[in-house]
């Protein structure tokens, strides 16, 4: 039987359950609804942003993979030149020794000659006019007809430029069998006497009357190669006057006389013994086809290449598929004075793009994307042009500095086809995800419609027994239990008040025994309290009598000024203010006779422990000085071995950063790794030095041995070093700027010609107005040395 006041359980619009279900099942439909679009918003925006992002991605990786294939394929032919340019020093290298030495090379000249006679006899051709040796030598040596006297036989100094040149045979044979392959190897002596030794053997004179009739009768060096003496001239007088600070000076491709084959020509000029004016020269050929070689490899996708061309838009190198592609034609010009060369320009191309490709230092690297005509067809293309190392070059005329480029050229189709590709599948995936996500926010509605339907249920019929149990308490029968067989949150309100009705009843019954009881506790309490607060504030008296003492002995043990002011040639002054009760910064200036070793380090973090560690930095130090320990590595060896193994037994993670000067007899040794060194000049002049190349934290590692190095510092007359810690350059001012390495260079530098204490004082001036109000976080330290 019901109880009068207990509610009649209904399920109308004004129930709970009715409001319940139409409140939680439409902000469940709300949410369903709200959460499906933004859903399917969001992966269609996920759609969109991953299509951009990947695309983004690829289109960069594609143009890192162009880039790098050019930089790969212009470092390829940087190194086949640069091992011919190390082949044309070598041979120059002894010819040039030779030249400085003129008794070894009679002596060498000599020698050969009467072993290999065959390399210094020559016989005269009626026809050319000119005189060779004959075959069975490692060399040919051509006379041209106007350095040979009357009776036909070489004057005395082109016979004796003939027998010094000898020496080429012991050398360039092992050059020719090793490093670049190279076509051949000669010695070209000076204008005066341009004999000419190559090896291997050739019908040298031979083919040159073939090729070049007359050249018999002009003065060599003019005749081939015109300007280039008068250029090298220009270099002995004047060594600052080369367009690429380097001797190697490089022909641009021309058709060989004695091959027939498209050569480079790399000479190195000879000097006389005072260097004032040419002695003749060095030089190696290498064929086209080695250049030819290293570009026509390249292969980037399907019709992807490359080529090598001059600054003047010359093509030195392509495939003959590339060559159809960008629209290039080949012509030689040949003369009847000079080498003949090949002209096969971008410049000439019949492609527009590619005639007005900018080939100057900004584009270098630059990815472009061009339109080129394929069988009337505009296809886009991606061209990267990468530039090689300077070279001197010679064509006609003076000597002046030429950049080749090595190009890659790739249809863009080809080197996007992954991105189209990855792009449709996006799309497809999205398509799915779509369908799928309106399926499951149907299926959801239906859910949790049924289950809101059934959890109202549930739940109602807990909120009616609490509310009729809540009304019999109110009625003060204290007894009133309530019993709900969920586990839910419903459940759990029941036991909870359960347990409250149980609380109430036993807290009615005991209240006066149960505040008796709780004023004991808190009188208790009350005492306990007063006798902490008392042991904190004696344990608060004694810590801070032993950072004291700790603060004490820490400044008793830095540098006296009577000790500074006694140190002969140096004028030292310091300042150091700890960031709390007790620092960890360590400075020390240590004399033994001559020797001065000023140390400045910082343990990382501050107080007592850090404290502790300095004075432990401090203790070893000094005895390593007074052991005369003068080797600065095994000095910062031995004091890290040391205060490796106290860290071990202290069982600490502390280390520091520890730098030394040693200065002695005007000289300074500079070791250990810490901050960078300030050093003003005497006329104002600052230079930083680092010091992270020269050790290892201490206390870090127990064996830093292998890390440390020294660095020597000029330190004249009116010279200042500056020493510091971190505390210096990154104090804070109020807006969180540091004070910085430059401000202190500005500082200092400010300052110079002044003494050491003035220097000192006004760099801690300019710090504390930076840091104005700020509480200094960390401690400070600064080191002046002055040599007087």
């Amino acid at each position: 039987m019901k109880a009068d006041n207990e509610p009649t359980p209904r399920f109308g619009l004004r129930s709970f359950r009715a409001k319940f279900v139409l409140v939680v099942g439409g902000a469940v439909l709300f949410d369903l609804l709200l959460s499906g679009g933004l859903a399917l918003w969001n992966v269609q925006k996920l759609s969109r942003d991953a299509t951009s992002e990947v695309g983004e991605g690829l289109t960069t990786a594609n143009q890192e993979y162009i880039r790098s294939y050019a930089d790969s394929t212009a470092l390829s032919v940087d190194l086949l030149l640069d091992r011919v340019h190390g082949d044309v020093k070598a041979l120059a290298g002894v010819l040039q020794a030779q030249i400085d030495d003129p008794s070894r090379q009679q002596q060498v000249g000599a020698t050969l000659s009467h072993q290999a006679p065959g390399s210094v006899k020559v016989v005269y051709d009626t026809k050319g006019d000119w005189a060779q040796n004959l075959p069975g030598s490692p060399s040919v040596v051509s006379v041209w007809g106007y350095l040979l006297g009357a009776d036909h036989s070489p004057l005395p100094g082109v016979q004796k430029e003939i027998e010094d040149s000898t020496v080429i045979d012991l050398v360039a044979p092992t050059l020719m069998a090793s490093g670049a392959s190279k076509l051949q190897m000669y010695y070209i002596g000076p204008k005066e006497r341009p004999i000419f030794r190559t090896v291997p053997y050739t019908d040298q004179a031979q083919t040159f009357d073939r090729l070049y009739p007359g050249h018999n009768k002009a003065e060599f060096w003019e005749f081939f190669f015109p300007g280039i003496y008068g250029s090298w001239q220009q270099w002995a007088k004047d060594p600052a006057s080369r367009p690429v600070p380097d001797d190697i000076t490089q022909t641009a491709p021309y058709t060989d006389a004695i091959t027939g084959k498209l050569i480079v020509s790399f000479f190195h000029p000879l000097w006389t013994r005072d260097r004032t004016s040419i002695a003749g020269t060095a030089g190696a050929d290498i064929t086209l086809d080695q250049l030819a070689e290293v570009v026509e490899r390249v292969k980037i996708a399907e019709t992807g290449f490359g080529f090598l061309t001059m600054s003047t838009g010359n093509v030195v190198a392509i495939n003959p598929s590339g060559q159809a592609i960008i629209g290039l034609t080949s012509s030689s010009d040949a003369g009847t004075q000079g080498v003949t060369g090949l002209e096969r320009s971008l410049r000439g191309s019949t492609q527009p793009a590619i005639a007005s490709l900018p080939l100057d230092q900004n584009n270098d690297g630059v990815i472009q994307h061009i339109m080129l005509d394929n069988k009337g067809e505009r296809v886009p293309y991606i061209v990267v042009l990468k530039r090689l190392k300077p070279t001197n070059l010679w064509s006609s005329g003076p000597i002046k500095s030429e950049t080749m480029s090595v190009g890659i050229v790739v249809p863009e189709g080809e080197i996007y086809a992954s991105l189209f590709a990855a792009q449709k599948s996006i799309s497809r995936a999205t398509n799915r995800i779509l369908l799928f996500q309106v399926g499951a926010i149907v299926v959801s509605l239906l859910i949790v419609f049924a289950a809101v339907l059934g959890i109202s249920k549930r739940i109602t019929a807990g909120l009616r027994a609490l509310a009729s149990a809540a009304q019999k308490l109110q009625s003060k029968d204290y007894s009133v239990r309530v019993n709900i067989p969920t586990r839910d949150e419903v459940g759990a309100a029941g036991i909870a008040f359960n347990r409250m009705a149980e609380e109430i009843s036993f807290h009615t019954e005991n209240l006066e025994q149960l505040v008796d009881e709780r004023t004991r506790e808190l009188g208790d309490a009350n005492q306990e309290i007063s006798a902490l607060n008392e042991k904190l504030r004696d344990e608060n008296v004694r810590l801070g009598a032993e950072l004291a003492v700790a603060r004490q002995i820490q400044m008793m043990v830095l540098p006296k000024p009577f000790e500074l002011e006694a140190i002969p040639g140096l004028e030292i002054a310091a300042y150091m203010r700890p960031a709390d009760e007790v620092g960890g910064d360590y400075y020390d200036v240590l004399q033994n006779g001559s020797r001065v070793k000023i140390g400045i380090g910082d343990v990382t973090g501050h107080g007592l422990e850090s404290g502790v560690l300095m004075l432990m930095v401090q203790s070893v130090a000094r005895a390593l000085q007074e052991t005369n320990e003068a080797d600065p590595h095994q000095f910062l060896d031995r004091l890290n071995r040391a205060i490796y193994k106290n860290i071990e037994r202290t069982n600490t993670d502390k280390h520091l950063t520890l730098a030394f000067l040693d200065f002695e007899d005007g000289r300074v040794t500079l070791s250990g790794q810490h901050e960078d060194v300030l050093v003003v000049r005497a006329d104002g002049e600052v230079e930083r030095i680092d010091t992270l190349d020269l050790g290892l934290p201490v206390g870090l590692e127990s064996d830093i041995s292998q890390f440390i190095d020294t660095h020597d510092i000029k330190f004249g007359s009116g010279d200042v070093i500056v020493l510091h810690t971190d505390g210096v350059t990154e104090a804070e001012d109020q807006d969180k700027r540091l004070f910085g390495f430059e401000r202190l260079c500005q500082s200092a530098r400010k300052r110079h010609g002044r003494s050491a204490e003035e220097i000192k004082t006004g760099i801690i001036e300019d710090l504390m107005a930076h840091i104005g109000i700020q509480k200094i976080h960390d401690d400070i330290t600064l080191v002046i040395i002055r040599h007087t």
